[in-house]
């Protein structure tokens, strides 16, 4: 599995989303975008995380990044997630696993994505990746932000 490489076009992809509409990641050009790949909703470190983003959604927000949370749930469950969470950032369904299988996170023998981060800068280039060693750990958003810091 590898992410794809730093300086290389983030491959372009269409999920559906809480929203119930579709995302398509090319037609966020001119923001900067976060996919936040996780293994899956209601387990321990997921919740943590996602509500981790929803606590910072407002400093995502003033750095115009939009953050894009990516599991491998159904739609519905995700649905649920958000709302017995309170999230504030909207959940991308990878049911398929087309995404996490092109972006190289996922754990084919497992059926689910690892825990992994693509930050991808205004013009679709991916400026920083990071895949977790376990699906039990993940970035801080300071770290993340720290990141995010470094792009224009």
């Amino acid at each position: 599995m590898a992410l794809p490489a730093v300086g290389s076009p983030a491959p372009d992809f269409t999920l559906a989303s809480t929203s119930r509409s579709d995302v398509t990641l090319s037609a966020l050009r001119g923001k900067k975008v976060l996919l936040a790949f996780f293994p899956l909703a209601f387990t321990r470190t997921c919740t943590a995380e996602m509500c981790a983003f929803s606590e910072d959604y407002d400093k995502f927000q003033s750095r115009d990044t939009t953050v894009l949370p990516i599991s491998v749930d159904s739609v519905d469950t995700l649905v649920e997630f958000k709302r017995k969470e309170n999230l504030a950032v909207d959940l991308l369904s990878d049911f398929k696993r087309e995404v996490s299988r092109k972006y190289g996170t996922l754990i084919e023998e497992r059926f689910y994505s690892g825990r992994a981060y693509v930050l991808i800068d205004r013009q679709g280039v991916v400026r920083w990746a990071f895949m977790e060693a376990t699906p039990g750990s993940r970035r801080e958003n300071a770290e993340i932000l720290e990141q995010l810091a470094k792009l224009s």
